[in-house]
Order: structure tokens, then sequence, then C-alpha cells
């Protein structure tokens, strides 16, 4: 891929963002959310700061890297975390994480808005968590000879680094550092790249998971809704995954197995979506207040 149709994405994602947000929560808030952004970013920050900057795509990568940025943090203490999201699914739901020193969202990729960005921030380190591969970003890092790491990365033949077309996708491969990936085939695919500065180190995500169930505690409306049935938890599902749910319950048809929905995106649409479906669930929201 070009930069010429790079920037011609780019453009058009914006525009579609711009078109979308009267009509779209979502859209709506990446928009806001960058609204005055550098300047949010020149107030916040300092110039005699030191500054790691991680970035996720959005919730799920933030929980990839949250073993990361608490190790970071707890390691580091004459570092500050600039932790940053592109997707308001991320930044929404962790924009008050105080491990972190700022959050913020991240301005969209292009020339002018890396430099700047840079120009403001002066990372001494950057993390960027299993994807987003935005090429001016990556570009900047390495012209300002920044460390830059990508952490619990994956990579599949089919991805565009690995066509023909891929030559400026392929550049943005060689901006990291270091590459740490979690399984042997992604490092394989990145060698016949001719790039070699890879670790497998698995899945990040792993940590969090064990960390959590660690620090288990009952949820006592949760304990009396399943009261000692079997239950099934579908953890952030799409409007896809919940209709091959409600297909999969409605030939189990067994009334004593439970089914709990974490959907990606709460929101009351789609939680609406969700009680069309199964017209006999309950909001947890609504388990917590019948359980006072």
């Amino acid at each position: 891929m070009s930069l010429f149709f790079y920037n011609i994405f780019l453009s058009l994602f914006r525009f579609g963002i711009w078109l979308a947000a009267p009509f779209n929560s979502k859209a709506k808030k990446w928009l806001r959310g960058r609204r005055n952004i550098f300047q949010s970013l020149e107030a916040s920050l300092s110039k005699e700061e030191k500054i790691i900057w991680i970035h996720c795509a959005s919730l799920g990568e933030f929980e990839q890297g949250r073993p990361v940025i608490e190790r970071l943090k707890a390691t580091n203490s004459k570092h500050r975390i600039l932790l940053t999201f592109f997707s308001p699914s991320g930044y929404e739901v962790q924009k008050n994480y105080t491990t972190a020193d700022w959050v913020f969202y991240l301005p969209i990729d292009g020339p002018l808005n890396a430099k700047r960005f840079f120009e403001i921030v002066r990372p001494s380190l950057v993390i960027f968590v299993k994807y987003e591969f935005w090429y001016y970003y990556l570009d900047e890092c390495k012209k300002r000879n920044i460390p830059l790491l990508l952490i619990s990365a994956i990579f599949r033949k089919e991805q565009f680094f690995f066509k023909w077309y891929g030559s400026k996708a392929r550049r943005m491969l060689h901006c990291f550092t270091h590459l740490f990936v979690q399984d042997e085939h992604s490092k394989e695919l990145l060698k016949s790249l001719s790039v070699n500065n890879v670790t497998v180190a698995g899945d990040t995500r792993f940590d969090r998971v064990i960390e959590i169930a660690e620090r288990f505690e009952p949820i006592a409306a949760i304990e009396q809704f399943i009261n000692n049935n079997k239950a099934i938890i579908a953890g952030s599902t799409w409007p896809g995954d919940e209709a091959i749910l409600q297909k999969a319950f409605a030939a189990v048809n067994n009334p004593s197995l439970k089914l709990i929905i974490a959907p990606h995106e709460v929101s009351e649409k789609h939680l609406n979506e969700i009680k069309r479906l199964f017209p006999v669930a309950v909001l947890f929201s609504e388990l917590i207040t019948a359980n006072r």
C-alpha cells in the first residue's frame, strides 16, 4: 500500500466519522474526544517530564497492556505514563485509570499530527499493544531514535504485510526496536520479511486473567442469579455473536442453564437488541436493584 492510498484512507476515514457522528454515538465520542486535543496535551504535559507513551487500540488491547503498564509504573518511579486509545470503547471505560498519569485519545495519523504529537510528548519509550500500525507515528518515532516496542503481537499470512502490495506496511515493522509476539508462527512470518528483532513472549492477557482470578471476589447478585446452576459467560460479544447464542439456547431448551452476556459495547440500543433476542433477560443493574 503506497502512502498515496494510505493518505486517501485517512481522509475517507475522517470524512466517514464526520458523516456518522450525528447518528452514531461512538463516532460522536470519537470526534468530541479529539477536539482541541493538542491544546489539552500541551496544557497537561511538561517538557521536563520523562514520559513512557503506551498506545492501545481499544479495551481488549488495554487489558493486554495493563500488566506491562503496572509493572512499568512500579519499577520506573522517574517516568510518567501517557496512555492513549484510538477507540471510544477503550477511552470511555478507562479515562480515569489511575495507574496512568494521563489518558488521551490518539490524534488521527498524519505527518503533521505525528510531528506535533512527538514535539509535545517527547517520550523516552513508546509501546504499541498488539496492533494499530499508524505509519506516520511509527516513522516519526524511528526518525527521532526513540525506542519503540510492540507487545502481545500476533501475525497471520493474510495480513497486508505479507502481500505484494505491502511494502509500506513492511516498512512500519522495521520501525520497531523490538517485537514481542504471541507465538512461534508469528516469529517465523516476520523472519520471512527479514524482521529478526523478535521474541516469543506469549499473550500478556493471560497475565491479566490470572491476576483477576487471584483477586476474585463473589458478586452476590450474580451468585443469586446462577443459583448453583451451570452457566455460560459470553464476553465482549457483538450482535452476530448474540444471534448465534440465541439460536443455540433455543435449541438446547434447558431452563436451568444460565447465560451471562457482557457485550463489547454497552449502549441502550445494543442492550435493547439483546433483550429482544432474550425477552426474559434482566440487566445487571436490575439484579443489583432487586438485591438491595
